[in-house]
């Protein structure tokens, strides 16, 4: 069955206005999916763990009396690992400590220093109280990469929302909590799950920051309570750039591409290459590829609707193309990915050379897969360890800088009429 990709040439005169085109996203729900939202996070937000309850009981068919049945505790997350075939305990146990590897490289430190005055200025470091981390149905991975940041950042308290229909939790997502270090699960999915976080009931504790990647419903609510709580950011469809000078094995690109149009059917695959014979080459492996694939109609519908072969002039060009559309995931799969490194300014996360996958990233490789979507690279940058710390300011002023710096301060203030702050400053100058 032939793969309909979408074709450009960056020769063509309206290439940058048919990219454009294919690239753009208007947004992450619709009326009917704020209106619902709205809803939900209002009756959430009066009545607590009943509202949690029935809610949890529609749309997930759960059938709990009590909101007790609705939550698990660390002993049964434990019981989830033990439970799990060997194999698969080793996988998440290798992913698990990969993840924490890579992210105690990112602990950060308080720091100070004296200026010449004799003031002491610098920085304070501390960890959030308590975060909430949203994991879709199955995503152990997800868990892994949300809760495992928030646990080497020093986060007092993790708990983590996941749906689970007909009252069936994932046993995967439950072991992951137990390796990530996740203090309590509650089975509960969609806006509800965000509008207990960010309000918190009788049975749920109010978090500081809610992460992890949902549907629409999840997105739109994680929008509607920002400023309340935070959040990690505003997930579009998961994307893929891949750069290739045509020396990579043709059904590995194939697939590559694949791996992100299997998500759903607004993802975006995009294959930049100088060599026309190369790009044939893709296709004809993907017609191939495809038809093995257990998600093959969502893989068809995404690649002809978002999905695109660029056919450039070179390699540099492509570097361009691919700042321009700025990735989510970014393969570098040349020669000598390195030589391109440098010119690389906008991707949530870059593979580099051809034995690197975007699915190694995913699970395995360590670096954290919660990325920024739809352009949002140019200025977000992934989930880390960062993303669960505050950093507060420390200025202690010795009694000659007081002094010093009184008096600047006095005609800064009184210059955007603020008399009393001028004043307050000026009462510490020595007469």
């Amino acid at each position: 069955m032939a793969v309909k990709f979408n074709r450009l040439n960056s020769n063509d005169a309206d290439f940058n206005n048919q990219l454009d085109a294919l690239l753009a996203w208007e947004t992450v729900s619709d009326s009917k999916v704020e209106e619902a939202v709205a809803e939900i996070l209002s009756s959430v937000s009066k009545q607590g763990d009943a509202a949690l309850l029935e809610l949890t009981n529609r749309f997930d068919q759960f059938g709990a009396d009590e909101f007790s049945e609705l939550v698990i505790e660390k002993p049964e997350l434990q019981k989830a690992l033990d439970e799990l075939p060997e194999q698969a305990q080793r996988a998440l146990s290798l992913a698990a400590n990969r993840i924490k590897e890579f992210h105690q490289h990112q602990q950060q430190e308080d720091w100070t220093y004296k200026d010449d005055l004799g003031n002491t200025l610098g920085q304070k470091i501390t960890p959030l109280d308590r975060v909430g981390v949203y994991a879709p149905i199955g995503l152990a991975s997800s868990v892994l990469m949300c809760a495992i940041p928030a646990e080497v950042a020093g986060v007092s308290e993790i708990v983590l929302f996941s749906p689970a229909p007909k009252g069936q939790a994932n046993q995967f997502v439950l072991a992951a909590a137990a390796l990530a270090g996740v203090d309590k699960v509650f089975c509960i999915g969609g806006a509800q799950a965000v509008a207990a976080m960010a309000f918190g009931t009788e049975s749920v504790p109010r978090v500081d920051k809610i992460v992890g990647p949902g549907n629409p419903y999840v997105t739109t609510a994680k929008k509607e309570v920002f400023g309340r709580v935070g959040i990690d950011m505003i997930a579009g469809p998961s994307e893929i750039l891949v750069i290739c000078d045509g020396g990579t094995d043709p059904e590995w690109i194939a697939m590559d591409l694949f791996s992100q149009a299997e998500h759903a059917y607004d993802s975006q695959s995009i294959l930049v290459c100088p060599d026309p014979v190369y790009i044939e080459k893709v296709q004809a492996a993907a017609d191939k590829l495809v038809e093995d694939l257990p998600r093959k109609d969502m893989v068809l519908k995404s690649c002809e609707d978002r999905s695109i072969l660029i056919q450039c002039k070179d390699l540099d060009e492509a570097v361009a193309i691919s700042n321009r559309v700025a990735p989510e995931h970014l393969e570098l799969s040349v020669e000598n990915p390195n030589q391109y490194l440098a010119a690389i300014k906008h991707a949530g996360a870059i593979f580099m050379g051809r034995h690197t996958p975007e699915a190694l990233g995913d699970y395995m490789a360590g670096p954290n897969h919660v990325l920024p979507t739809s352009g949002t690279a140019r200025f977000f940058s992934p989930l880390g360890v960062y993303d669960f710390q505050k950093k507060s300011s420390i200025i202690y002023a010795s009694p000659e800088g007081a002094s010093e710096l009184g008096l600047p301060t006095q005609v800064l203030a009184e210059g955007e009429e603020l008399r009393a702050h001028g004043l307050s400053a000026a009462f510490r100058v020595k007469k």
